[in-house]
């Protein structure tokens, strides 16, 4: 199974089942900037401990690797788990939605976006897409982060509203980091 046809089977999962979600990662960054290839599929969900099993279920052995206790404790932490298809490598990491007052925008921002040339999905806004780069830039330091947001601006500049990036990146603690991209962009 390619990574797109992966993709078709978690969106229509997370559709069927009615759950909440963005896709991020590479996918998003790809829909608003430069494409990138990655083995794996970032979503942002927000599950309900209800309905764990029945995600869980949308993914059945032998197919695909998926722990129901690794599904339950991240949503019990907010954290993530992976689903994994065994026979490509490919893996989706799902990441359960933050509680907090940037978690609840990048959920109300959401956007239906062209993922590929067949699917429709719920994607990041471009402006929370670049805010979750630089919270992973500062977690990990990994240049991918940097020239994904850098991709996006390129790309997609005027669909992004800068001053509310900066204001959260204020907020979450990355407005140097935010700085830093603008000037290396040449637009501070």
């Amino acid at each position: 199974m390619d990574q797109t046809d992966l993709l078709r089977c978690v969106v229509g999962a997370l559709e069927k089942l009615d759950l909440p979600y963005v896709l991020v990662g590479s996918i998003a960054s790809g829909a608003y900037g430069e494409p990138r290839l990655t083995r794996d599929i970032d979503v942002v969900v927000k599950l309900p401990s209800g309905q764990v099993e029945a995600l869980c279920e949308a993914f059945p052995s032998p197919d695909y690797d998926v722990s129901i206790e690794a599904a339950r404790e991240a949503v019990r932490r907010g954290g993530q788990f992976n689903v994994i298809h065994p026979g490509s490598g490919n893996k989706v990491d799902f990441i359960i939605a933050r509680n907090d007052a940037w978690g609840r925008m990048q959920m109300q921002r959401r956007q239906k976006v062209r993922v590929l040339p067949d699917l429709e999905g719920c994607a990041a806004a471009p402006e929370d897409l670049i805010l979750g780069k630089m919270l992973y830039y500062r977690e990990g330091g990994s240049e991918k982060h940097l020239r994904d947001i850098a991709g996006v601006m390129k790309v997609s500049a005027e669909l992004v509203d800068t001053s509310y990036v900066a204001e959260w990146a204020e907020k979450l603690g990355v407005a140097a980091i935010w700085a830093a991209i603008l000037e290396r962009l040449g637009e501070a």
